[in-house]
């Protein structure tokens, strides 16, 4: 009886442990999303990537990112 009690205390460990291992995997995950997304967000990342996939010329870009620049 005292086997089977032990085996049964051994399993739950084991399953908290991994639905420790598994929150924790879940919370890292979102907050590197959240991390991306706040990057994507960027003003100046979005004029760059709008640069590199040719739908600004250089100029535009240039004058665009100097007026992100300039502190009003």
């Amino acid at each position: 009886m005292s086997r089977i009690l032990m085996l049964l205390f051994v399993v739950a460990v084991v399953a908290v442990v991994v639905l420790g291992v598994i929150m924790f995997v879940r919370a890292s995950a979102t907050r590197a999303s959240e991390a991306r997304a706040a990057v994507a967000d960027n003003p100046r990342e979005i004029l760059k990537r709008r640069y590199a996939a040719g739908e600004i010329d250089e100029d535009e870009y240039l004058r665009r990112m100097s007026g992100l620049s300039q502190d009003w």
